[in-house]
Formats: structure tokens, C-alpha cells, sequence
């Protein structure tokens, strides 16, 4: 059985929407979540469509908001009203903390769910020590090893490695994810993630 590989952020909405449905898929198909944390604003900068700011009003309301309400309800994960207070701050620090979990051979699937669910559902700060440390409780985790390996050069080296390799493989946006290799970019291909795990698509990823 194929893992699923994870290129995602701990602050990004449609992961958040993803997140409880990505883990029902891996439970159901006895596969794992290999998660690889990422610089999004970097990957977004080369792969994407750039800063969202420099999208229309229009498009941010649809996307953003719409869209959102919509994949909220159909797959019943609660938000709350309006953007996270804290969402343009730099997200190392969790993303790190997660990349310290998956080095020192820790199950981050529950840890990665809190930090998005308190970012997105209680407009928690992400960037927070305490905080963190409140969510790797609930989670079951012990922060205090996972933060103090989360600024070590071996972290912060995975943590650019991630983010390159993303890069390489045309990632674009979070969460994307892979099934030996196949890439499947949005929340809304989750069901595709699913089928790939037992009979994978016709055709080739990426492209000649």
C-alpha cells in the first residue's frame, strides 16, 4: 500500500477542510500521512499564482469566502466568521514543530489537525509558544521536545529541503498531495487520493 505524501502549511484554510477527511482515507486504507510542512509563501512565489492580495476582490470573496462556506458545510468542519487574526504571521515556527515530530518518529496526523482546527475554528496564534503547547496536549504530544528541536539547523534544514522539493515537483498551493508520485493538488481531490490507493489513474505525472 502507497503512503500519501503531505506538502501543506499549518495555517492554510482548504488543508483545514481536508484534514479530518485525509485521515479517514489513511485509517480505512492502513497507508500513512507523510507530512512535509512547507514554506507556502516561497512555493506560491514561484509555483503559484502569486500573493493573494494581488487577486481581484471578486475572486478573493469566492475563494476565500464562498467556497469556504460551502466545503465547510459539506464536510461538516466547522470556521469561524472572518480571517484568522493572526494568519499573516511567519509560519516556521509550526511547521517546524511538526517537522520535529515526524524526525523524531512521532504520528503528527492529530498534532497537524489541532494546529489548523485552532487556527481556522478559534482564531488561535499559531506563532505562540503556549499555544502550541496547549495543542500538542490536546493532541497527546509532548511540545517541549518538538519546539526546542523546532530552530535546530537539522529542522530548519528539512524545512528548506521540503520546501525545494515542492518547488521542484510543481507544487503549487496547499494542501497537495502524492500516491506514487501522482500528483493530486486541493482538498476536493481527496475522493481521487482514495481511489489512487487501490487503482491508480491512467497516464503519467508529471509530463514530458
Amino acid at each position: 500500500m502507497a503512503d500519501i505524501e503531505y506538502f501543506y502549511s499549518a495555517h492554510s484554510s482548504y488543508t483545514y477542510l481536508g484534514s479530518g477527511r485525509l485521515m479517514e482515507i489513511a485509517r480505512a486504507n492502513n497507508c500513512n500521512i507523510v507530512h512535509r510542512p512547507i514554506d507556502l509563501d516561497k512555493v506560491s512565489d514561484i509555483t503559484g499564482p502569486g500573493p493573494t492580495g494581488g487577486r481581484t476582490p471578486e475572486r478573493r470573496a469566492y475563494f476565500y469566502g464562498r467556497e469556504i462556506e460551502r466545503w465547510s458545510q459539506f464536510r461538516d468542519v466547522p470556521f469561524m466568521d472572518g480571517r484568522p487574526s493572526h494568519h499573516d504571521k511567519d509560519m516556521t515556527l509550526p511547521n517546524s514543530m511538526l517537522i520535529a515530530g515526524v524526525l523524531q518518529g512521532i504520528n503528527v496526523d492529530q498534532l497537524a489537525h489541532c494546529m489548523l482546527q485552532g487556527h481556522w475554528r478559534d482564531n488561535a496564534d499559531l506563532t505562540d509558544r503556549p499555544t502550541l503547547e496547549a495543542m500538542a496536549k490536546s493532541a497527546g504530544v509532548d511540545a517541549e521536545p518538538l519546539l526546542a528541536a523546532a530552530v535546530s539547523p537539522q529542522v530548519q534544514a528539512a524545512y528548506n529541503q521540503n520546501t525545494e522539493e515542492a518547488i521542484r515537483r510543481s507544487v503549487f498551493g496547499s494542501p497537495t498531495y502524492f500516491v506514487d508520485g501522482d500528483m493530486f493538488f486541493g482538498q476536493d481531490r481527496l475522493e481521487m487520493v482514495e481511489q489512487a490507493l487501490s487503482e491508480p489513474f491512467q497516464g503519467t505525472w508529471p509530463r514530458v
